[in-house]
């Protein structure tokens, strides 16, 4: 990871938790569980995903290190990892295993739940010598630093599904 791919990672990750907390912030319990048609998701059902989510993806990232190097890298490029972050054309639903359920108490606990996973994250990526350009996730999709980006950008397009949410003529005032 060269300097300017560790300064974009940090980067990356602390404005996906800064804004995640910032949506967030405030938030009625009205306005946490409101659904804009019944088969979609809350802001809490979001960040409960997110807390559910990041650490599956972060464990990911462990198992494609733990890999010997590969020759092979990643098809995709990292513009195209951060464009996953912003582009709503292709919808899919998650996987079961990261499908919110109430696996939190609370809103707030999933978001803590985020933050402590976060600092980790951070604490990584401005410190490691692993070679994350060197080892795939072992499908030649993406290199490990690739991964790393995808799992802020994952963030990312989430928090923009908040603020769809959040613009539904019928979100609640309080």
């Amino acid at each position: 990871m060269t300097k300017g791919e560790r300064q974009r990672l940090v980067s990356h990750l602390e404005m996906t938790e800064a804004w995640l907390k910032s949506e967030v912030n405030g938030l009625s319990k009205a306005q946490l569980e409101f659904k804009p048609t019944p088969d979609s998701w809350s802001v809490a059902n979001v960040v409960e995903h997110l807390g559910i989510a990041e650490p599956q993806y972060w464990q990911n990232l462990q198992d494609g290190l733990a890999k010997p190097p590969s020759e092979e890298r990643g098809k995709g490029t990292d513009a195209d990892i951060l464009w996953y972050g912003i582009d709503h054309g292709n919808r899919a639903r998650t996987g079961e295993a990261r499908e919110p359920k109430g696996q939190f108490e609370s809103t707030a606990k999933a978001l803590e739940s985020f933050v402590k996973l976060r600092a980790k994250l951070l604490d990584y990526a401005r410190t490691t010598d692993a070679d994350l350009r060197g080892h795939d996730l072992g499908k030649g999709a993406m290199d490990t630093y690739q991964w790393f980006v995808m799992i802020s950008s994952h963030a990312q397009r989430h928090i923009m599904r908040i603020r769809e949410i959040k613009a539904d003529p019928k979100w609640p005032a309080k």
